[in-house]
């Protein structure tokens, strides 16, 4: 536990020693505040509720969680580091959750920063704090999935734009495996057992149920094991590099 501290220090003071965190946190916090206000319409619904917030952040995660994912593995082999890396006495899982718990923690204070919106929902109504508590928790886990998927996609690359755009699309299919367009696809000619399956893998459809206020084991546990299977792919890929 103590060497993955010290890994899991020197990745997260290594975010706030470039732009990374900052600019990532500043985007985050603008675009949630613009998407809740001006396009999901938070005043106008007129409900005590913060769902105009949340409903976007899958499509934020999309394309945010994998700017933070890319730096991971892939600038520590294109510089080099790895070798250094991999030479001190840490096994590469512990390296693996070091980098994974850093990145998790920089996207969890950016999610905290967004607790004037909390303030304000309060302020204007009496919401279910329950509720808005655990859509947050549910926003964070989808955000580890999501940072994840897209630190198993820096392990297959040196180049970092090569291991963002794969980021993407693996997210991206995750996030619309639940989506109607998807299912309609599948309706008519494809039994239901198989589109539950579909939707089963999709994001949006365990991040909805939380966002609601429903803390569901089902929907936990997908999270969880989402990100450990990647989070394992990845310390798979990185070893057999390694080896070669």
């Amino acid at each position: 536990m103590a060497h993955i501290f010290i890994l899991f220090k020197r990745e997260f003071a290594g975010y706030f020693a470039s732009p990374v965190a900052y600019v990532f946190i500043g985007i985050f916090l603008v675009l949630s505040s613009v998407f809740a206000f001006f396009i999901g319409g938070f005043y106008e619904r007129g409900q005590a509720d913060l769902l105009a917030f949340f409903n976007f952040h899958p499509w934020l995660y999309l394309f945010l969680v994998p700017a933070i994912a890319m730096r991971s593995w892939a600038e520590e082999r294109k510089s080099g580091s790895i070798e250094l890396l991999m030479t001190l006495p840490v096994s590469t899982w512990q390296v693996t959750l070091g980098k994974f718990l850093a990145a998790w923690s920089v996207l969890g204070l950016a999610l905290i920063l967004t607790f004037p919106l909390w303030l304000t929902v309060n302020y204007l109504g009496e919401p279910d704090n329950g509720i808005i508590a655990a859509a947050y928790l549910g926003s964070w886990l989808m955000a580890g999935a999501f940072l994840a998927i897209g630190m198993c996609m820096s392990a297959l690359s040196k180049n970092q734009i090569i291991a963002f755009i794969l980021a993407i699309v693996v997210c991206f299919l995750f996030v619309v495996s639940g989506s109607s367009i998807v299912l309609d696809s599948f309706k008519g000619w494809a039994p239901s057992i198989l589109l539950d399956t579909v939707a089963s893998f999709s994001f949006l459809t365990h991040f909805e149920a939380m966002a609601k206020g429903v803390i569901a084991l089902n929907d936990l546990g997908y999270f969880f094991l989402v990100t450990v299977a990647w989070l394992y792919a990845g310390l798979l890929i990185i070893e057999q590099k390694k080896a070669d």
